[in-house]
């Protein structure tokens, strides 16, 4: 037996994580949770989940802090994005500094992320196999609705713009959207209270204070925006009618910088 100076190193815990942009509905989870199995019988990793970069549950960052308290060290992030964003890499690499800085208590796990699908010689194998798949498959009937649907028109005094303008982008705008439609699901914000309504946007012009939202009917610019500032402005704003000031910005002449 080596003594302890002399004995090989530890191979760190990895894990594989199956990332995918979004999912609104249980079944785009369950599919994404069958390719979590399946990716964990090739044994490529001591352990395989998924995640979504914006909106559904988990989310990334509820991933990797499970990920961080379980000992893993080390994580591979496995993007099924096509396409992906130029800047993707770039701002889940600022994501995730964000939360080692801001809980570094928790032993965060180094991160890595795998190429795109797109960017692998496997790509090629792929596409032939689904227009080999497709060859018998039938277009679906034309869906004809034989009684006119009506909707119903929320009451809804409050709406939220996420922008998604390039810096906004860069900035982690995908991440806080995610966490803002999760939030909303799960304080049921739609419908309780003033009701709640969110959308994305393009620019909406102080690009400077990224990532940026607005929330009306009273138009207040919020920026430097992360997933705790969202909570702020969650339990503030949008369910007591009060500016969550530290992270508003008036309108003024002057330009200016975040705070």
């Amino acid at each position: 037996m080596l003594p302890p100076d002399l004995s090989p190193p530890r191979a760190p815990r990895r894990a594989a994580v199956l990332l995918a942009k979004a999912a609104i509905t249980g079944t785009a989870s369950a599919e994404m949770q069958v390719l979590s199995q399946r990716l964990a019988a090739s044994g490529v990793a001591q352990t395989t989940r998924f995640a979504f970069s914006e909106q559904g549950s988990p989310s990334l960052r509820e991933v990797l802090r499970t990920l961080a308290d379980d000992g893993f060290e080390d994580v591979l992030l496995l993007p099924l994005l096509l396409p992906m964003e130029p800047g993707f890499r770039v701002w889940i690499a600022r994501s995730v500094e964000r939360w080692r800085a801001t809980e570094p208590q928790r032993p965060w796990p180094a991160v890595r992320i795998a190429p795109s699908p797109a960017e692998t010689d496997a790509m090629d194998a792929l596409l032939r196999e689904l227009i080999e798949a497709a060859r018998d498959a039938q277009v679906p009937p034309e869906m004809r609705q034989s009684v006119p649907q009506g909707s119903v028109v929320p009451p809804q005094k409050r709406r939220v713009l996420v922008c998604q303008g390039g810096p906004c982008n860069d900035a982690g705008a995908a991440l806080i959207w995610g966490h803002l439609r999760n939030e909303q699901k799960r304080l049921n914000l739609r419908t309780g209270g003033d009701g709640v309504m969110s959308c994305k946007t393009t620019c909406l012009g102080p690009c400077n204070l990224a990532p940026v939202l607005q929330v009306f009917p009273e138009g207040t610019y919020y920026g430097g925006v992360d997933e705790a500032g969202v909570d702020r402005i969650i339990a503030r704003h949008l369910c007591r009618g009060e500016v969550a000031e530290e992270l508003a910005y008036l309108p003024l002449a002057s330009r200016q910088v975040l705070r």
